[in-house]
């Protein structure tokens, strides 16, 4: 496994720096000492003890980051760990992620929370844990946040697990109004999409499987919505995958409802036609859904109705995956695909701009959970993705850093990935694709 280094202080050569946040767009060196940015300009490095890094033709942005990963320590240290997942991220150009808890046991109480902070101490990347919103996951009694909060959660969620009780989703947004953090939701309606392994429609009549119907989605979502409208909490949904989640989200941002929205790159790249080669690495929850719901993402995340590109990093073992699809787990690996896919299917297709990218995988994130934004500027802590936006790759996961494999897109040509990244003094750079 390729590990990162530590270098406090580097020289990256000639990249283009772009960071909207601080009106930046120039082609520049950077000069950091101590892991801090020290200097941008034209940069004449003559100290023996500093290393230039040749970036020409790459874009030096703030360190993406992702809000939805799932790392499965502790318990299913088998599929993927901490350190392993880390290591995902880094080849996938994210410095910063956040770890969803539906761990074996759940990251629920504060010891799990202090678990996960020592299990990431001294990694290049900065992992965040989302604590339960209830015990255990089961939606009966709310955890204790505050405690959880001061222990280094940064949000709460029950992801996996719909919040199925209402009351306990209101007293779950009142509480967290307090200390101004987000809730996040897995919108289901489990009595709805039971027994279901892909998207109900027309494709699945033709396949013979059973369904997950769009209003399974969309049923919570609408709950959801007229809930934080109530009580005026904050609320965040993951994955959305439908195109009435998206117009739901849309008319209640209108009405200053505080909610945000991720997707995540298979809900805009994929549909459920996929699922015809059986391959169970096309299974997720949600669903694959149609090309009508693949469009009105990819329009939710040009208009801004969608806030945040994330994985949804689900790793699994192949005994989980190699099996016939009914059986098979949900969910697929997405750290190091990520960055092609939206450079591929968004950035180049002009759905989105360079600084839409930046926003979603970056500074909207951060935003969202409260954490300081990560600026290029003097004097900042040194936390940084160097992308190469335009050279091609083929998807190789048997290269993969992740101690897992199930991607849909193991041989795909991408255009865009990530050259490395820099955080914490410490640097990654990315070796063995085909175009390097």
């Amino acid at each position: 496994m390729n590990n990162s280094k530590p270098m406090k202080n580097l020289v990256l050569k000639g990249g283009r720096i772009f960071d909207p946040q601080v009106n930046l767009d120039q082609k520049a060196d950077i000069l950091i000492k101590n892991g801090h940015i020290q200097e941008i300009g034209q940069i004449n490095n003559s100290e023996k003890d500093i290393k230039t890094i040749d970036c020409t033709d790459k874009v030096i942005i703030p360190g993406l980051m992702d809000m939805h990963v799932h790392f499965r320590e502790p318990g299913r240290e088998d599929k993927e760990t901490i350190v392993s997942g880390s290591a995902a991220a880094m080849a996938g150009g994210f410095t910063t992620v956040c770890c969803m808890p539906n761990t074996q046991p759940p990251i629920d109480n504060t010891g799990q929370i202090e678990f996960i902070n020592e299990r990431a101490e001294g990694l290049l990347v900065d992992v965040h844990p989302i604590g339960a919103a209830t015990k255990e996951q089961k939606g009966e009694q709310l955890t204790e946040m505050g405690d959880m909060l001061r222990a280094g959660a940064v949000a709460f969620s029950d992801d996996g697990v719909p919040l199925k009780d209402s009351g306990i989703l209101r007293r779950a947004l009142e509480y967290l109004g307090m200390f101004g953090k987000p809730l996040i939701d897995h919108c289901e309606d489990l009595e709805l999409s039971e027994g279901g392994v892909m998207n109900e429609g027309i494709t699945s009549t033709e396949l013979g499987m059973r369904g997950i119907p769009s209003i399974s989605e969309e049923i919570h979502v609408a709950r959801d919505i007229m809930t934080a409208k109530y009580v005026k909490g904050k609320l965040h949904f993951a994955h959305v995958s439908t195109k009435g989640s998206v117009q739901l989200i849309r008319e209640a941002k209108k009405q200053g409802v505080q909610i945000t929205a991720e997707t995540c790159p298979h809900y805009f790249v994929l549909n459920d036609e996929a699922v015809r080669s059986f391959d169970t690495n096309t299974k997720m929850k949600p669903p694959l859904r149609t090309e009508e719901d693949r469009e009105a993402i990819l329009k939710g995340l040009k208009d801004g109705t969608i806030d945040v590109i994330a994985t949804d990093h689900a790793p699994h073992t192949v005994v989980e995956k190699d099996v016939e699809y009914d059986a098979a787990a949900f969910g697929i690996v997405g750290l190091e695909t990520a960055v092609g896919l939206v450079v591929t299917h968004l950035l180049h297709q002009n759905v989105i701009t360079l600084q839409d990218f930046v926003e979603k995988m970056a500074v909207n994130p951060r935003r969202i959970l409260g954490l300081n934004a990560i600026k290029i500027e003097t004097k900042a802590s040194a936390n940084l993705s160097i992308l190469d936006l335009k050279s091609a790759w083929i998807v190789d996961k048997t290269k993969f850093l992740s101690q897992s494999q199930n991607t849909p897109f193991h041989g795909w040509e991408l255009a865009g990935y990530s050259f490395g990244v820099y955080n914490n003094g410490q640097i990654f750079l990315n070796k063995g694709l085909d175009n390097q």
